[in-house]
């Protein structure tokens, strides 16, 4: 089973909850998504890491061949190549390795070259695989680091905790677009409402069963209960906002590990959304 865990918005507790969940699946993987900022790795602290790399296709161009038509120009829609000192200049940012400027190029003057921009590193936490997608600084697009994050999980078999990135952007889709069961972490402020009604409304577009953890919380919040009760979304669990939690977050300490009365929560949660624990 695929279990992915998101959250409308950063610091809502979405890295904290899956570390969680993954550690009481006991034999399992953890999947950390979340490129730009992969944080599951300060609790888990992974030993025995493998390191790959993850490139992506870039055209280049031959000068000698290139004839000037500009068909290539003329094809990209995203706006990576334009003309200048009678050559096409590519703009790495914006190519989408489509490769159709190869396929209009009249004189094979385009071949295909790559670029890494990050890489994905897998180690072990006890029982626990632990796969982390890393994308290097400044790079436009954390995709193809997820997909291989994800194929590297697939590869461990088992069931699958995948700590998403935070938000519904094109790097929320990709991480969930597998998944069995989307876990919705939610703080209950006006802010977190807001970007939880967000992301609920992409899990629900693609079709996805979800349930919510309620992070945080001293005490109701009216809006956040009527949204989920209307939307029949079942609040699967509440997790109380107290010293002792924020100190072994702090700590880098996963909580489930450090007490038995998280570890019974964790693990009942896991057995609320059907996913096995060994």
């Amino acid at each position: 089973m695929k279990i992915a865990v998101l959250s409308g918005k950063g610091g809502a507790g979405k890295t904290f909850v899956a570390v969680n969940l993954a550690c009481s699946a006991g034999k399992a993987v953890y999947v950390d998504c979340d490129v730009e900022e992969p944080n599951g790795r300060l609790f888990l602290k992974p030993q025995d890491i493998t390191e790959s790399p993850v490139f992506v296709s870039l055209p280049e161009f031959d000068a000698e061949k290139c004839s000037g038509c500009r068909k290539c120009v003329d094809f990209c829609r995203f706006g990576a190549l334009i003309y200048v000192k009678n050559r096409p200049m590519l703009f790495s940012e914006l190519c989408h390795a489509c490769g159709g400027c190869a396929l209009v190029c009249p004189e094979a003057a385009v071949s295909e070259g790559r670029r890494q921009i990050g890489h994905v590193e897998k180690g072990r936490h006890g029982a626990l695989d632990v796969v982390t997608g890393v994308l290097n600084p400044g790079e436009a697009s954390g995709v193809p680091v997820i997909k291989a994050a994800l194929s590297l999980g697939e590869a461990a078999g088992g069931t699958q905790i995948l700590d998403c990135p935070p938000g519904s952007a094109c790097s929320v889709m990709e991480s969930i677009s597998g998944a069995d069961f989307c876990l919705l972490v939610a703080e209950p402020t006006a802010f977190g409402f807001h970007n939880f009604k967000m992301v609920y409304e992409l899990a629900s577009l693609l079709g996805k069963p979800c349930g919510v953890v309620i992070n945080k919380q001293e005490a109701s919040y009216p809006p956040l209960e009527r949204f989920c009760r209307e939307a029949g979304l079942p609040v699967l669990l509440r997790i109380p906002y107290i010293p002792a939690l924020a100190r072994l977050c702090g700590d880098g300490e996963p909580a489930c590990e450090k007490s038995g009365e998280y570890a019974a929560m964790f693990r009942a949660l896991l057995e609320k959304i059907g996913g096995r624990g060994e």
